[in-house]
């Protein structure tokens, strides 16, 4: 993906420009109407099929090895004739912040954002559309959009895949592109946090079979590998994106739902875009490999100096790679700042500079491959203060199994406890006070006396969609914990996202007792309004977030100690 072969924001018509719109305060794009001449659509780029092989041009230039898997341009979204007239174009809402405009997400050596308002004209909208790559992950429905009330989950991936000039320093000279990045994205249901979960590249992990889209439209599967490292759940073998998000589904436990990637080239054109980033060393470097000068202090950095910046091993901490997510980590909170302070909001050139930029970086999978469905995004992600992103990196330790340590392995105590947080949703920032006040009221319902296990009266049905849920769960529950009047009730009606407790306001004391056992969370519990009899039982239903028989069915409240973050909006100087 070489993002100098694409359109450039200066192929814009000169005599386009950017306008104040009175109705709704924002700058738009409109085409100069001086001459009279009706508005003009940029030419598109035909759709490349799954079969079709693309046009050749009159005089190719060497190709880069495409990460495997099928990609293809994205094709302008078509109304009747494929024409868009200008009064069609759809009104804002007046009074939406600016700050609600913009698709902000980075991610390792990629970031991007798009701008709602920088679509005004149609021929603008058609030539950023054009500059995704879009990839089918086989078996895998990233269609389903972002559903209310429900968290989501993104892996954006940055690559060593060399495209672009100057970059014949970095990654390996032949390599299709390998996961030298990748992060975890995870965005609370609320929508009021989010965390950014890095992966180390040479931590050794296993990699489940996958399956892939090749160029002529087969699919090819491609054999599970054990104890290998995880940058190679890309590229190596043809292994396309979809692979490595069933890597960290397998790793994590928490669910993928799309992903982004990009390669080297793109951290120097958005750096460049937004005007540069700000960024902090505590002593002067000077990295002959990365060829990275700074001096003590702040710096505004762009184009190689900003790629060199999150390359270096040489420059901080003990030159490993995880000293160098920290550096990545600490600059892509200040690309986040910038995009979202109003030197860069307010200047709709560098809007546009930045929508070209990143849309040309970006190779994504079909359920996010437009301008709509990233702008769809946008909105899912506008609300978050950068004050609640975290960025974190899974914990590890040194490879048990090697003499010379070079490998890592995830921590057997930490790791687990953070992918609980993420399976459960629980944020490692403090969130907004309303949100804080309505967990505390639900966390009241855990307040109080206990019954003892013998008094405790429960049905148990199996919503988990996992076969014999319920009966080991009794099995447990007898046995294990005293629960003798627990009884199988069998499969519940349909399928539950959640486990559920339901009881009357006289058994709270045995709802209680039943969520110090079962590792309920407070959500979990949905008292009644009506006494039940002597002897009526509560209901408990098994959700997807069973996870066996006297496992927790709720993560940790708190991070695991000692677990290093930063939020996205803390200025730290790397050492």
């Amino acid at each position: 993906m070489d993002a100098h072969s694409r359109g450039r924001a200066d192929e814009i018509d000169p005599a386009d420009q950017w306008v104040l719109n009175p109705q709704t305060g924002n700058y738009e794009l409109r085409l100069d109407r001086s001459a009279g001449q009706p508005r003009t659509q940029a030419p598109s780029r035909p759709r490349r099929s799954a079969s079709a092989a693309p046009t050749p041009a009159p005089a190719p230039a060497p190709a880069e090895t495409p990460v495997p898997g099928q990609r293809r341009r994205r094709a302008p979204e078509e109304s009747g004739g494929g024409q868009v007239p200008p009064q069609r174009r759809r009104k804002r809402k007046q009074g939406t912040s600016r700050k609600k405009k913009v698709l902000l997400w980075t991610g390792g050596t990629m970031a991007f954002v798009l701008v709602g308002g920088a679509a005004g004209a149609y021929a603008l909208y058609n030539k950023l559309n054009n500059n995704l790559d879009v990839v089918d992950v086989v078996g895998k429905n990233t269609d389903a959009g972002f559903a209310k009330g429900k968290a989501f989950n993104i892996l954006v991936i940055g690559t060593d895949k060399r495209t672009g000039e100057g970059n014949a320093g970095y990654g390996d000279k032949n390599s299709p592109g390998h996961a030298d990045t990748t992060i975890l994205f995870h965005v609370s249901k609320d929508r009021t946090n989010a965390t950014a979960l890095s992966i180390p590249r040479d931590m050794k992990t296993d990699i489940p079979e996958c399956e892939t889209r090749q160029s002529d439209g087969t699919i090819k599967t491609i054999p599970a590998e054990t104890d290998v490292r995880f940058n190679v759940s890309l590229g190596q073998n043809g292994r396309d994106p979809g692979c490595v998000m069933r890597t960290v589904e397998e790793l994590t436990g928490v669910a993928v739902d799309h992903f982004m990637m990009a390669d080297f080239n793109a951290v120097k054109e958005m750096t460049t875009a937004v005007g540069g980033v700000k960024v902090c060393v505590e002593k002067a470097v000077n990295d002959p490999k990365s060829h990275l000068k700074l001096p003590a202090g702040e710096s505004v950095i762009q184009g190689e100096q900003a790629l060199a910046f999150v390359r270096t091993r040489h420059s901080f901490g003990n030159e490993s790679d995880l000293d160098r997510i920290k550096v990545q980590q600490q600059f892509l909170s200040s690309m986040i700042r910038q995009m979202k302070s109003d030197d860069t909001l307010t200047d709709p050139g560098k809007l546009l500079d930045l929508a070209n930029a990143a849309t040309s970086a970006l190779t994504v999978d079909s359920g996010i491959g437009s301008l709509t469905k990233l702008q769809g995004l946008a909105g899912e992600l506008s609300s978050i203060d950068t004050k609640n992103i975290a960025f974190t990196t899974l914990p590890v330790i040194d490879n048990p199994a090697e003499k010379i340590r070079a490998t890592v392995v995830p921590d057997p105590v930490k790791a687990p406890q953070l992918y609980a947080m993420l399976q459960s949703d629980t944020s490692l920032t403090e969130v907004k006070k309303k949100q804080q006040d309505a967990k505390n009221a639900q966390a009241a319902l855990l307040k109080g006396t206990r019954s003892t296990a013998a008094e405790v009266r429960v049905d148990v049905y199996n919503g988990s969609g996992i076969r014999g849920a319920a009966q080991s769960t009794i099995n447990w529950l007898q046995n294990d914990q005293g629960v003798n009047r627990s009884t199988n009730k069998s499969n519940a009606p349909e399928k539950a996202a959640k486990t559920t407790l339901t009881y009357a306001p006289n058994q709270a004391d045995q709802a209680r007792k039943l969520a110090d056992m079962m590792g309920l969370p407070a959500t979990a519990l949905q008292p009644g309004t009506q006494d039940a009899g002597e002897r009526e039982p509560m209901t408990l239903v098994l959700g997807a977030d069973f996870k066996g028989a006297g496992v927790p069915i709720t993560g940790p409240a708190k991070a695991p100690k000692d677990l290093e973050k930063v939020a996205a909006d803390k200025q730290v100087c790397a050492k």
